[in-house]
């Protein structure tokens, strides 16, 4: 059996849904922390079974650098409009321009093993994992690029 306010606590804390919070909590007893690593642990496991599907939808995003003389462009796809409409994946993009401004990568493979500048304990392809999770769609970096003055 889980614990609602437990249940509750976790679906804010990782946007996951209830149901993945559930079974999360109930296979660990309810123990957060514990549900927090299944839920990440499941989400890798997702990320590859929908690697291969079609992304055929997404978004440019842009991130201008607060002294004007770094700017970058990236382009985030998804399965479908509806995903690419939701406000958590609109940050996401926001997050990886910022990202893409500040750190240096010239390959895709670079970028996604970068360590996220605002949580060094993730990696970019850790966020994009969470979000494949949070979804249920493939989303991947196509491209991106970064200008500097």
């Amino acid at each position: 059996m889980y614990d609602i306010k437990k249940l509750k606590q976790l679906r804010e804390e990782t946007g996951i849904s209830f149901s993945l919070c559930k079974k999360a909590l109930e296979e660990s007893k309810n123990n957060i922390e514990i549900a927090k690593k299944l839920l990440n642990k499941w989400g890798i496991a997702k990320a590859q079974d929908k690697s291969n599907r079609n992304t055929g939808a997404g978004i440019i995003f842009s991130y201008v650098h607060h002294n004007k003389k770094v700017a970058s462009l990236i382009q985030l796809a998804c399965e479908t409009d509806f995903v690419s409409g939701n406000k958590e994946f609109q940050l996401l993009g926001q997050e990886l321009a910022m990202q893409v401004a500040s750190v240096l990568a010239e390959t895709n493979d670079e970028l996604l093993n970068q360590e996220y500048i605002r949580d060094p304990s993730k990696k970019i392809s850790d966020l994009i994992k969470e979000a494949v999770l949070k979804f249920g769609e493939n989303i991947k970096v196509v491209k991106f690029v970064r200008w500097s003055v």
